[in-house]
């Protein structure tokens, strides 16, 4: 016997009601948390370049315990 779920057709499925506003809310609220996240990193790619050649110059994983 098959049973269906009160609510999961019609209004309050997929994008309407409450269920619905509340997904798309979620789904706007991820986007902008990860273009932001996004952002952060982009802006500190230059940061990151620069460390990385410092590292590298110190040796790497090659330079072992003589750096602290």
């Amino acid at each position: 016997m098959k049973l269906q779920r009160a609510g999961t057709r019609g209004a309050a499925g997929a994008g309407g009601g409450a269920g619905g506003s509340a997904r798309r809310l979620l789904a706007a609220q991820a986007a902008v948390v990860g273009g932001l996240a996004l952002a952060l990193f982009a802006w500190e790619i230059p940061s990151l370049v620069r460390e990385v050649r410092i590292w590298r110059m110190t040796g790497g994983f090659r330079a072992g315990h003589r750096y602290p």
